[in-house]
């Protein structure tokens, strides 16, 4: 996944292809951590992919797997131990890697235990450990049973090899009647190297770090050679008890450790996110001074009965959370910068590195993402990096982020050599020649070359063959890069595709004749194509692959609209007031920076005002028409419009239209609905269904579904927290109902 784009530059079929391939990796590494003993990817690459999973989710909820990283624990049990059936489940915990995410964390219990900032609210902090989690049954007083974790609900049932374990206790004196204490399974940094020094002595496997060691050592068949290797076990947790074992989690901690278990001496109560950060830098510090491995530290609430009334999620409790320490970094030479063209005309910076291994892998590229953080500016125009620029030549610190490209975090000065001089950002496209533009409020600098530029050429081709676009079998990206770079049979524009076989009768069937061809698969591959020529509009608009035009999006769009000719018209009508949006937007940008300067409160409606006076009726009914389309707003509408203004990308479209038979979107069967051509909008908290099905119920009602509120809105529907919108509604006397009368109109049909 070398490259990766930002999450939030994803269109709605690159995040679907991203989740498939994360869900297929992550389960993978699952399995090897879980079931099979061998980590091949490190715990900051996994913690990077279920974040980048889980962001990607967050944007695109609707393209939620059904086998989701996000939902799974563990891994299923193997097979090789009998199953045993958790009493209680088994659940993972939700990750931290900053300290703002720690400050949310208590912020959100806070906010759900309806506690004020100033209340009183303790926390125990603990190393977490890096090894593998057991579950330990006593009856009586006595060990009856041992699971691993497995996938949460069942795991493998390894008591025979616990028992070899010298920290867990076989007995225990005034215990509960029943008692399952949790912990983990882990070996000493000593007791690791000796044993691979065995292992390579005898010729047998070595193992390729503690974790694995452990988790290796508890799932032999074979107990003795459990016996045989030196595993440790630190309690932190229990499951099923017939009795409590104190009020608090510290408290519950200290009674585990009387009755014999060994728990971890870092262990601490801590009052607040201020002391949880504070124990965290200390236990940093300490990591590798401890013999043994670590990759966070675990704060849970420490009142047991908050801990009750705050619960679960699907698969990590609400009242813990991991602090994982930050990824392996590495340093290396900076060997050179290039730059790389993406479909929407995206310069893109790419390091290359002298290689490095980082995290068990090896890197020669990374990302740096856009000029202002080769110049050591941020999003915020604020510095990173203390402001330190980026030059060839210069000695870098790299981390990787996870299965994407790696990224350089910092610059030693002290290395930079005499010769390393600011690296110039392109200004003109090192594909095409032309201008390459950054407008206002824009962090990327983009080619304004459009279908003439070789590079966003070929990579639309390729978006409009894709699987969500047209489709066509066989004819991928290979095929693509083929055909566009060919003499006789070139594809440049997608109505290229469509001539294709005639312009091939032309030349004699030479396609047939090629190296890799044949009489079959060209006759294959022209059907394909063939098959194509009707397209639902919403394909359609879609695989012209318009700057943040999604699936989604040109779902919204063809079902709003209707027919292609009318889509055309909206857009080409818009036209002048998207103009005049984007001189408002630097009118409004100009009045920040003059109010600053003069040090008064920007006059921002005024500014935007003056620009909009004097524009027609017609093109401002257009544009609050587009605008007004959920899920569309004013960014994908100046797109849209800046696209199809394009002389050239416009006669490219004209001439692929001349090519297809265009499916109008299929209108809805609406008749006896209440709401049937009315334009709504949904406001505030709606509590008896998600916004999406709202927006789906209405629209199949056939209403119209808007994002904002304007003289042309029909019904407001407010659920509680609504704001601004219903005050909007209330000034242009637009009907407002609540949630339930909303339900009650659209009830009977």
């Amino acid at each position: 996944m070398q490259d990766a784009p930002d999450v939030d530059k994803l269109t709605e079929e690159e995040a679907k292809a991203e989740l498939a391939h994360l869900a297929k990796v992550l389960l993978k590494a699952n399995l090897e951590y879980h079931a099979g003993d061998d980590q091949r990817l490190n715990d900051a690459e996994y913690d990077e992919l279920k974040r980048r999973n889980t962001a990607i989710e967050a944007r695109f909820a609707y393209l939620k797997r059904a086998d989701s990283p996000s939902d799974v624990v563990g891994a299923v049990p193997s097979g090789r131990f009998g199953k045993v059936t958790h009493a209680q489940r088994m659940m993972s915990l939700g990750n931290a890697f900053d300290a703002g995410e720690i400050h949310d964390f208590d912020d959100r219990i806070r906010k759900y235990l309806g506690l004020g900032s100033d209340a009183p609210l303790a926390y125990t902090a603990e190393p977490k450990i890096d090894g593998l989690s057991l579950s330990l049954r006593y009856e009586a007083g006595t060990l009856v049973q041992a699971a691993t974790r497995g996938d949460g609900a069942v795991g493998e049932n390894v008591t025979a090899n616990a028992r070899m374990i010298t920290d867990i206790p076989k007995n225990l004196d005034d215990a509960p009647e029943i008692l399952e204490v949790r912990g983990e399974v882990y070996m000493s940094h000593a007791h690791f190297e000796a044993l691979n020094v065995r292992q390579s002595e005898a010729g047998a496997k070595t193992f390729a770090n503690p974790r694995n060691a452990a988790a290796g050592s508890l799932r032999q068949l074979d107990a003795e050679i459990t016996r045989a290797r030196p595993l440790a076990f630190f309690a932190y947790a229990w499951g099923e008890v017939s009795a409590p074992l104190a009020n608090t989690q510290f408290g519950a901690v200290e009674r585990l450790a009387a009755l014999g278990f060994s728990t971890n001496p870092l262990t601490a109560r801590c009052d607040g996110p201020a002391d949880l950060l504070a124990h965290y830098a200390d236990i940093e510090q300490r990591r590798a001074s401890l013999g043994y491995d670590i990759d966070g530290v675990v704060y849970k609430v420490d009142d047991l009965d908050l801990q009750r009334r705050l619960g679960y999620r699907s698969t990590t409790p609400r009242w813990a959370i991991a602090h994982k320490f930050p990824a392996e970094l590495a340093w290396t030479r900076l060997e050179a910068i290039d730059i790389t063209v993406g479909r929407t005309g995206a310069l893109s910076p790419v390091a290359r590195l002298s290689p490095v291994t980082v995290g068990g892998v090896v890197v020669s590229n990374a990302t740096l993402h856009n000029e202002d953080y080769i110049a050591g500016r941020g999003g915020d125009g604020g510095d990173i990096r203390d402001g330190k620029d980026i030059r060839v030549g210069d000695w870098v610190q790299v981390y990787r982020a996870g299965d994407v490209i790696p990224k350089i975090a910092d610059v030693d000065l002290s290395k930079r050599p005499e010769s390393a001089v600011s690296f110039e950002f392109p200004v003109i496209c090192p594909e095409c020649g032309s201008d390459a533009i950054r407008e206002e409020g824009d962090a990327v600098r983009r080619c304004s070359g459009g279908m003439i530029c070789p590079a966003q050429a070929m990579e639309k081709l390729k978006h409009f063959v894709s699987r969500g676009a047209f489709d066509i079998e066989g004819l991928g990206a290979k095929q693509v890069e083929m055909f566009y770079r060919d003499d006789l049979l070139p594809i440049h524009t997608p109505a290229d595709i469509f001539t294709l076989q005639a312009r091939d009768n032309e030349n004699l069937s030479k396609l047939a004749k090629r190296d890799g061809w044949g009489a079959t698969s060209a006759g294959n591959l022209f059907a394909a194509i063939e098959e194509r020529r009707t397209v639902p509009l919403a394909r359609l608009i879609f695989a012209l692959g318009i700057r943040h035009v999604g699936e989604v999006a040109a779902s919204d769009l063809a079902r709003h609209f209707g027919s292609w000719q009318a889509f055309v018209d909206a857009v080409d009508a818009a036209g002048p007031a998207a103009a005049r949006h984007l001189q408002a937007d630097a009118a409004e940008a100009e009045e920040r920076r003059i109010a600053a300067r003069e040090g008064r409160r920007a006059r921002i409606k005024p500014a935007r005002d003056a620009v909009w006076d004097g524009t027609s009726e017609a093109a401002r009914a257009a544009w609050d028409d587009l605008i007004g389309i959920d899920g569309i707003g004013a960014t994908v509408a100046v797109s849209l419009v800046t696209a199809f203004q394009q002389r050239a990308e416009r006669a490219s479209i004209d001439r692929l239209i001349a090519e297809l038979a265009v499916e109008d979107a299929a209108a809805r069967d609406t008749r006896g609905s209440p709401v049937a051509g009315k334009t709504v909008v949904f406001t505030g908290t709606l509590e008896k269904m998600t916004r999406a099905e709202a927006k789906a119920r209405a629209e199949s009602l056939g209403a119209k579904v808007s994002g904002s509120v304007s003289a042309r809105t029909d019904i407001l529907i407010a659920g509680p927290g609504a704001g601004s919108k219903a005050d909007k509604a209330a000034e242009l006397g637009v009907q407002t109902m609540d949630e339930d009368a909303w339900l009650a109109l659209i009830g009977g049909t």
